[in-house]
């Protein structure tokens, strides 16, 4: 769900999402090391074969809006990962923000290979 309603991404060919911490190290006086990582958001990637202009006109409307001093509102990922048990894991992603990192490279010969990366504030089981 983008800033301005559903955006289904077609040809998806990779997905990639990391854990952002920052790290807290304390150093004790009787020498003991402490540590803990503060949550800090999720960052990831979508790699997607360009078969329609969805990831473009997507990031196409969001500058728009942008430039019309329009307010963005971040948006919420959702992410279904089928288990080896036969059931299926949903994580949702909230306060998402997006950029397309790489709209492609045109040729004949070969698709265009594009990169939606994003940022969430938090994710969590649904």
């Amino acid at each position: 769900m983008g800033p301005f309603g559903r955006i289904d991404l077609a040809f998806v060919t990779g997905f990639e999402v990391s854990q952002v911490t920052q790290s807290v190290r304390i150093d004790r006086l009787d020498g003991v090391q402490l540590g803990a990582e503060l949550p800090r958001g999720w960052q990831g990637s979508f790699a997607l074969d360009r078969g329609t202009s969805v990831a473009d006109d997507f990031m196409a409307q969001i500058e728009q809006a942008y430039l019309a001093g329009q307010a963005i509102s971040p948006g919420t990922l959702y992410q279904y990962v089928s288990e080896v048990d036969g059931s299926t894991s949903t994580y949702q992603y909230e306060g998402v923000v997006f950029k397309l990192s790489s709209a492609g490279m045109y040729r004949g010969d070969a698709p265009v290979a594009q990169k939606l990366d994003f940022f969430a504030s938090t994710r969590k089981r649904v």
